[in-house]
C-alpha cells in the first residue's frame, strides 16, 4: 500500500489481481479511498455474495448456505483420506447435497464406509485407486504433447484420467498417437475443448495493474514482505511497477513454464495487508488462511481487467499446455478472465487459493481459467501468507 497526497491507494499483495471471481480485486486509480474490510463475523463481504449470486445463479442465503457447507466439506477431506487409506479414490463437493463425496474401491472394509459416513460424507464404489490415477497422469507428464492437447488431469468423480483435446484438432495425426499413448498409460477419457489454453498477461492499458517492461498483470496475495503472483508475468530480478508506475521490487523467484509462479519484494513505500481488493464501490474480502477447497467448491476470482467472477473448481493437478511449455499441477475452474488478469487472487471464502494462470475463452462469451495454488508457492520460496 502507498500513499499518494494524502489518500491511501493499496497495491497490496492483492492490489492489481487477476481476478478470481469473487474476492480478489485491485482498487482502482481513480478511487478515493480503500473501502472497509468485510465484517469479519460475516460468513463472506457483500461482494462475494453478489458476486456468487451472478456467476452462479444462487440467492444470497443459497450463497451463504453454500459456503458454510464448503467450509465443512474442507474441514473434513484431509480426515476423509486418512480413513480411506489405500482404498481412496478421490474426494470432491457435491454442490446438491452440500456434502463431501468421497471415492472408495471395493477393498474398502464395512468399518471404513461406516467411518466415513458418520463422519458427514458420502461414499461412492469406484474402480481405481486416486494412486492409480495418480500414476497414470504422472506418465501423461512425460509424454511431449502436441498443441492440440490441451491439458489432462485427474476427475475424481468420473474416477480417470481426463485428456482435454482442442476440437478442431481432435483428428490431428500428432493429437491422435498421444491419445493412444495416453490410452496406454491407464484408465483415460478423452473430452474436447473449444480453443487452446493461454496465459493472461497483457500490453500496457489502463487500470489498476502493475507492470513489468510493457507487461501488465495483478498482484495475486500478500505475503510477510512480498506478494505472490505468476511466473510468466516476469523473471527473477526484472523490476517491478505500481499502479502511478513508482518502483515496488523486483521479482525474487520465478518459474515458468513447469510451474506458473513467482514472488515480488516489496518496498520504497509500498507495504502489504492480508486483503483482496475491491473496486471502488465493493467491500474488501480478508484473507484469514489458505485451506484448500474441494473440486466442485464455489470459488472466486478478482483481476486487473475483467475485476470480479465466479464459479466452481473443476479438476485439481491438472497439466496445462501452453505455447510456451507444459505446467503442472494446476486447479482448473469454471471461471472467465482475460488478459492482464493474469497473477490475480483466486479464494474461496476468506480462504486464498491461488494465483491466475491462463485458460481459454473471455468473461463475455465464457470460459475456464486455471490457478497455480499458492500453498504450493509459499512452499516452494519458504514464504509466509499475511493473513487477517
Amino acid at each position: 500500500m502507498r500513499r499518494r497526497t494524502g489518500l491511501t491507494h493499496a497495491v497490496v499483495a492483492a492490489a492489481l489481481l487477476i481476478g478470481s471471481w469473487a474476492a480478489a480485486g485491485t482498487l482502482p486509480a481513480s478511487a478515493q479511498e480503500a473501502p472497509a474490510a468485510a465484517d469479519a463475523s460475516a460468513p463472506a463481504s457483500p461482494a462475494l455474495l453478489d458476486a456468487m449470486r451472478r456467476g452462479l445463479g444462487l440467492t444470497r442465503a443459497e450463497a451463504e448456505d453454500r459456503l458454510a457447507a464448503e467450509r465443512r466439506a474442507t474441514a473434513l477431506a484431509p480426515t476423509a483420506r486418512k480413513t480411506a487409506g489405500s482404498a481412496y479414490g478421490g474426494a470432491w463437493f457435491d454442490a446438491q447435497s452440500g456434502r463431501l463425496t468421497v471415492a472408495v474401491t471395493p477393498d474398502a472394509g464395512a468399518t471404513t464406509v461406516r467411518n466415513l459416513r458418520e463422519s458427514g460424507a458420502a461414499v461412492r464404489t469406484v474402480e481405481h485407486t486416486e494412486q492409480q490415477l495418480d500414476t497414470a497422469k504422472s506418465r501423461l507428464d512425460r509424454l511431449d504433447a502436441p498443441a492440440g492437447v490441451a491439458s489432462w488431469a485427474v476427475d475424481p468423480a468420473a474416477n480417470t484420467v481426463v485428456v482435454n483435446v482442442v476440437e478442431d484438432a481432435r483428428t490431428d495425426n500428432d493429437v491422435r498417437a498421444f491419445v493412444h499413448k495416453a490410452r496406454a498409460a491407464g484408465p483415460v477419457t478423452v473430452r474436447t475443448v473449444a480453443d487452446a489454453p493461454s496465459t493472461f498477461a497483457a500490453g500496457t492499458v489502463g487500470g489498476d495493474p502493475y507492470y513489468t517492461g510493457n507487461v501488465r498483470c495483478s498482484i495475486g496475495f500478500s505475503v510477510h514482505g512480498g506478494f505472490v503472483t505468476a511466473g510468466h508475468c516476469g523473471g527473477v530480478g526484472q523490476q517491478v511497477r505500481g499502479w502511478d508506475g513508482s518502483y515496488i521490487g523486483n521479482f525474487q523467484g520465478s518459474s515458468f513454464p513447469g510451474n506458473d509462479y513467482a514472488w515480488v519484494n516489496v518496498g520504497s513505500g509500498w507495504w502489504t495487508v492480508p486483503v483482496v481488493l475491491g473496486w471502488g464501490t465493493v467491500p474488501d474480502q480478508l484473507v484469514r488462511g489458505s485451506a484448500e477447497a474441494p473440486v466442485g467448491a464455489s470459488i472466486c476470482r478478482s483481476g486487473s481487467t475483467t475485476r470480479w467472477h465466479c464459479g466452481r473448481v473443476l479438476a485439481k493437478n491438472e497439466t496445462v499446455n501452453y505455447a510456451q511449455g507444459a505446467v503442472h499441477q494446476m486447479t482448473k475452474t469454471s471461471v472467465c478472465a482475460e488478459g492482464g488478469d493474469s497473477g490475480g487472487s483466486f479464494i474461496s471464502g476468506d480462504q486464498a487459493q491461488g494465483v491466475t494462470s491462463g485458460g481459454w475463452g473471455n468473461c463475455s462469451s465464457g470460459g475456464e481459467t486455471w490457478f497455480q495454488p499458492v500453498n504450493e508457492i509459499l512452499n516452494r520460496y519458504g514464504l509466509t501468507l499475511h493473513t487477517a
